[in-house]
């Protein structure tokens, strides 16, 4: 059969699809009942963000906080150490993630709103999943499971890699971000609070 009539015969088909799939009902409202849609995370738009911490940035036109979802970095002030040697992990995290954003338009995904910030999956050009570049670097950890949020299996992979290279962290002793943070007040929410209205 001549190149020109398959294409033909394959545009008619799909047409006829296409038109079979116009036609099938909208569901009623009591079917509707019994269908389970998930909410899907809100896409943003572009955004251009100044860096806060390892994990937290704030966008420049909304002023919106934005923290990556699924991992933890290193807090301001936090040291690690390889071998006697002590560095300042969570200076490291912060300096990663200023140079992965710095002049770049990045776009997230708010999978919530946690603390006054939106957690959020987040891209740049260079970067399709910036949280599992982190992991990948040993400059942040996956977070364990929790009641609210399974264990993210790409980051837990991404870290098994990083640990097993020993990349960053991973050829240090340091404490888990999470413990670190536990017991010590977080600057600024405290800086928050203590606004005048």
């Amino acid at each position: 059969m001549p190149a020109g009539k398959r294409l033909a015969r394959a545009l008619m088909t799909a047409g006829c699809i296409a038109a079979g799939a116009a036609v099938v009902a909208e569901p009623s409202e009591k079917e509707r009942a019994g269908i389970n849609r998930p909410e899907a995370a809100q896409q943003l738009p572009p955004l251009r963000v100044e860096v806060l911490d390892g994990r937290r940035f704030r966008d420049i036109e909304s002023g919106t906080v934005y923290r990556l979802h699924g991992v933890d970095t290193c807090a301001p002030g936090q040291v690690a150490r390889l071998g006697r040697q002590p560095w300042p992990c969570g200076t490291v995290a912060t300096a990663w993630l200023v140079a992965a954003t710095l002049n770049r338009w990045l776009s997230c995904a708010t999978v919530r709103e946690e603390a006054g910030e939106q957690l959020a999956r987040c891209a740049s050009a260079s970067h399709p999943d910036l949280a599992a570049a982190m992991v990948r670097d040993g400059i942040a950890v996956s977070l364990p499971a929790t009641g609210i949020d399974p264990e993210i299996r790409a980051y837990a992979a991404a870290e098994r890699e990083a640990r097993k290279a020993y990349r960053g962290l991973w050829a240090s002793t340091f404490q888990m971000p999470w413990e670190f943070r536990a017991g010590r007040p977080d600057p600024d929410r405290v800086a928050r609070q203590e606004r005048p209205r």
